[in-house]
């Protein structure tokens, strides 16, 4: 499929099953968001190295240019407008797949850095449950608001957010108090930490992809 709301990039997982038709009903996606300043060509990888079987990506490219590649939202202090236009976005793009076939409950959502953070602010107020959410090296813009409205279907989507401890982009503690935060009000998910900058380690990657294989394995 190609998506007419964000440029972005389509790839066809490993093919499960014992027909077509039967393929198709099996199959999940994965949409990809990327951190500030980087594009679909830096998450290229990802695909081959998850090697999930019945499993499609959807990789996005966000909406504003920034500086040869892109941005989900603008720098402080004018954070807030880009984050809300962009989860409308992410709203349409959630149409649009299941209208192509893929249904909510079996589509995850893979954020890195700004991504991570739309993985909170727009995942934690979604209408329909996702299969999952991951977040990997985020933060959350204003926590209290996000606390005061997680919507019931954002609570019943997995979670796992995980965060390095030696990271010099977004600060490990930093991450950590708010995700602290979000836990004690109720908010279920799963944290965990990596001696690795701000980056995806690859025994991280590894705990990624068993979480997700335990979640589609439970479908069937």
């Amino acid at each position: 499929m190609q998506s007419k709301v964000f440029d972005s990039r389509f790839v066809r997982g490993e093919v499960v099953g014992e027909s077509p038709d039967r393929d198709a009903q099996m199959r999940s996606l994965v949409v990809v968001l990327h951190g500030r300043g980087d594009s679909v060509q830096g998450f290229e990888w990802l695909p081959e190295a998850m090697r999930l079987p019945g499993v499609d990506f959807l990789l996005l490219n966000a909406p504003d240019d920034y500086f040869g590649g892109f941005s989900w939202y603008g720098l402080p202090p004018d954070q807030l407008p880009g984050i809300k236009r962009s989860s409308a976005l992410l709203d349409q793009l959630l149409e649009e797949t299941a209208a192509a076939g893929y249904p909510v409950s079996k589509t995850f959502l893979f954020g890195f850095s700004q991504g991570a953070l739309m993985g909170w602010e727009w995942g934690g107020r979604i209408a329909v449950p996702l299969a999952g959410i991951v977040g990997i090296s985020g933060y959350v813009f204003d926590a209290d608001r996000l606390v005061e409205t997680f919507s019931e279907a954002g609570r019943a989507t997995p979670r796992l957010v995980t965060h390095g401890t030696l990271d010099d982009v977004l600060p490990f503690e930093a991450s950590r108090e708010q995700a602290e935060q979000i836990r004690a009000a109720g908010i279920p998910f799963e944290w965990r930490e990596y001696a690795k900058h701000h980056s995806i380690d690859p025994q991280e990657l590894a705990e990624i992809r068993a979480w997700m294989s335990a979640l589609i394995r439970a479908w069937e």
